[in-house]
């Protein structure tokens, strides 16, 4: 039995379902990983897409995409991600333990729609694919597609 505040598997493996049905419908080639995970490519950039525990009732869907590893963080490259957060409207740029630059979008699971998700996934792979260009000038390291065979 679930812990008292944890979300219950059943309603994680739903979402995950649902998840999945989405996934293969829109993108066909997309990856599905035996933790529960999933992987969509746009370009040079690859987004996960993770269902996580959230509350009793509900789950997150999130999407994280690596955009950007290796770079040299400086005051300017913070300036201008956390800039670029106040003009987006989905998601936001942050930094894995590692300096890793990530852009992440994330929607609650439970009453997630088909459009939500399909809006949620493509907005964290157009952006990180577009800014992945514009960070490595700004402050170099590599792109997922440098790194990863996509």
């Amino acid at each position: 039995m679930d812990k008292p505040g944890e979300t219950p598997q059943e309603l994680i493996d739903t979402v995950r379902s649902r998840v999945d049905h989405i996934l293969r419908d829109v993108y066909p080639e997309y990856i599905s990983f035996d933790n529960g995970a999933f992987a969509i490519t746009r370009g040079s950039t690859q987004v996960m897409i993770v269902v996580r525990p959230f509350t009793e009732e509900d789950c997150v869907v999130e999407c994280i995409a690596q955009v950007v590893q290796g770079a040299t963080i400086t005051p300017e490259l913070m300036k201008f991600l956390l800039r670029k957060n106040a003009e987006l409207h989905l998601g936001g740029f942050g930094l894995l333990f590692d300096d890793t630059v990530v852009f992440t979008h994330a929607l609650t699971g439970t009453n997630m729609d088909r459009n939500e998700l399909i809006a949620a996934v493509a907005s964290t792979a157009i952006i990180s694919d577009y800014y992945d260009d514009e960070i490595v000038a700004m402050a170099g390291g590599k792109r997922a597609s440098d790194i990863l065979e996509l």
